[in-house]
This record gives structure tokens, C-alpha cells and sequence, in this order.
């Protein structure tokens, strides 16, 4: 089962467990956020799809455009010997040509009867010539009609080749950036080594996971001071990288949280921690809020499912998820 897969199976089981206590108003704000949920994962999914679709599109109609270009040559140049050797022979006519005049020339005086025949020959040389001199100009015709064939489908196949260069170009300074990305918050975040916080990179995306011992107490949503510090130095390192999306994941254990005015379950704990630290975030930053996306996972997203205090201590924790923008690469795909 897949990641999408998992996220509609957690929010359709959610629904079903809370459908009969949870108010109305409450439910249908519930719906509203598995339906954005919903949304997003149909939009990557057809993203995704759609680059796929069209790089392989693309790869294959420059195949196809090699082989044609292939076959044109071949023929270009086929049409081309036959064009030299025509031209061989239509000189060899004209000498031929020559020849027949200057002996008209030479018996001018002869017989009536042998300078019938010398214009009768004269006559059917002149017919062939031009024959010949037609079909060499429609050669040359057909010939210049390949050529401009050939030329825009050359050029039509290097613009593609450019693209797709472009293309590859673009997906190669998004991974450079992944891993300068990765190196530069691993290199900010060191001092928290041990502490519980990792740094990881997956499937083109760095995650900065911080385990519930680092930020929260227990059943709380205020931060540690020491948490504090490390998201104050996450924050430099996102301000200046501004062309990173970033999304705030809260998860829990399994374990019930006391009902409160604010929180009545693990859904509303893991919520309110990520926004407490987009906050954290945010504050005295020049992070545009845009970039943010704020996500509760509850307890429905476990690291670990044994039933052991040490497995719930790994599944209490925050994970900031930074993907870099991809807006260039859908511009390229568009123009293809």
C-alpha cells in the first residue's frame, strides 16, 4: 500500500470511529480537511503522471524523428548521385550536340537527303536534350523539397534535444539541491546530534525528524526551550533557501490524551504541536507563510507498531518535510 494509499485509509477509518460523537459542525470541518487532503494527493498524483506521460512522449518522438531523418538522408542522398550522374550525361549530349552541328556545318552542300537526316538527328537530340534538361530541373526541385524537409526536421529535433536537455538539467539541480539542502541543515542542526533529532533524505525530499524528547512534555503543545533553539536554527537555513516548500507533521502514539477545552484527542495533540511550531518558525523570520503546510498525523502514521514503550517513544514526533518547488520543471513539460 502506498503513501496516498495509507493517508485515505487512516482518514476513512478516522471518520467511521467519530461519526457518532463528533458534533456536526465539527465532522463537516473534519470532511472539509479530508477532502483538501484528497485533493493534494490527486494533484501530485496527476502531476507526477503527467510528467512521466510526457517524457515518454517526448523520447518517443525523437525516435521516431531519427529514423525519418535517417531515411532522408539516405534518399537525399541516392537522389544526389543520380543528379551527377545526369548531369554527366546531359554534357556528354551537348558534346554529342556540338559534334552533330559543325558536321551539319561541314555538308551544308551535300545532298538534300543526308542533311534531312543530319536535321531529322539533330532535331530528335534537341527533343532529348530538353527531356533531359527537364527532368534534371524537376530533381533538383524534388531534391531542394527534401533538403527543406530535412533541414526542419533537424532543427525540430534539436529543439527537442534541448528541452529535454533543459529538462534533465533542471531534475539535476533539483537533486544538487536536495543534498545542499540535506548538508546545510545537518551541518546547522549538529549540536542536536543525540538529542533526538535526524536529518534523512527520501525519495528527493529532506526530513528533519524531531522526536517528542526534544520538543514537547508530555501532552503538551508548548516547546522546549532547547527545541526552540533548533527550530530558530532551522528557520536561518530556510530563510535563505526560499524556493523550498515546507510541511509541519505532528504524529503521536497511540496512547489517549486526557479530553481538555483545547484538545479532545491525539488528532487535535498532533495538530496543535505543528502549529506551535510553525510559529517557532515564523517568529522574527522572513519565511513567506506561504511556503508552509501544517498537517496532524495522530496516532495512524507509527515508525514503529509493537506495543512497547520504546515503539511509542519513536512514534511521538514532529517531522518538517522540505521539497524543493517544481514550478520550473511543469513550465518545461507545458512547452513540450
Amino acid at each position: 500500500m502506498n503513501y496516498y494509499s495509507k493517508i485515505f485509509v487512516v482518514v476513512i477509518s478516522f471518520i467511521m470511529i467519530i461519526a457518532s460523537c463528533v458534533p456536526a459542525k465539527h465532522f463537516q470541518e473534519m470532511r472539509d480537511e479530508k477532502r483538501l487532503s484528497e485533493q493534494e494527493r490527486d494533484s501530485l498524483l496527476i502531476d507526477n503522471k503527467r510528467m512521466d506521460v510526457k517524457l515518454t512522449e517526448l523520447q518517443a518522438r525523437i525516435a521516431v524523428m531519427d529514423k525519418e531523418i535517417e531515411e532522408l538522408i539516405s534518399d537525399s542522398t541516392d537522389r544526389a548521385l543520380r543528379l551527377r550522374n545526369t548531369k554527366t550525361e546531359l554534357d556528354r549530349t551537348r558534346r554529342q550536340l556540338s559534334n552533330l552541328q559543325e558536321a551539319q556545318d561541314a555538308i551544308a552542300k551535300g545532298s538534300a537527303r543526308e542533311t534531312t537526316r543530319l536535321l531529322q538527328q539533330l532535331q530528335t537530340t534537341q527533343e532529348d536534350l530538353m527531356a533531359r534538361e527537364d527532368r534534371l530541373k524537376e530533381m533538383e526541385k524534388t531534391l531542394n523539397q527534401k533538403e527543406a524537409v530535412l533541414d526542419k526536421m533537424s532543427s525540430d529535433l534539436e529543439k527537442r534535444n534541448e528541452r529535454l536537455i533543459e529538462l534533465e538539467s533542471i531534475l539535476s539541480r533539483q537533486d544538487s539541491l536536495v543534498n545542499a539542502l540535506h548538508e546545510t541543515i545537518a551541518s546547522a542542526l549538529r549540536g542536536f546530534r543525540g538529542q533526538g533529532l535526524s536529518v534523512e533524505e527520501r525519495n528527493g525530499k529532506v526530513y528533519v525528524s524531531l522526536e517528542e524528547q526534544l520538543l514537547f512534555k508530555t501532552g503538551s503543545t508548548v516547546v522546549d526551550p532547547n527545541g526552540v533553539r533548533a527550530l530558530k536554527d532551522l528557520a536561518r537555513v530556510l530563510e535563505n533557501n526560499p524556493d523550498i516548500n515546507i510541511m509541519i507533521e505532528g504524529h503521536t502514539d497511540d496512547v489517549p490524551v486526557i479530553p481538555g477545552p483545547r484538545m479532545r484527542d491525539n488528532w487535535d495533540l498532533s495538530v496543535l504541536r505543528a502549529t506551535s511550531i510553525v510559529r517557532i518558525l515564523l517568529d522574527e523570520s522572513s519565511i513567506d507563510p506561504q511556503r508552509l503546510i501544517v498537517a496532524g498525523r495522530g496516532e495512524y502514521m507509527p515508525l514503529d507498531t509493537d506495543d512497547t514503550a520504546g515503539a511509542r517513544q519513536k512514534n511521538r514526533r514532529t517531522e518538517i518535510i522540505l521539497t524543493p518547488k517544481l514550478d520550473e520543471l511543469f513550465q518545461v513539460l507545458e512547452t513540450n
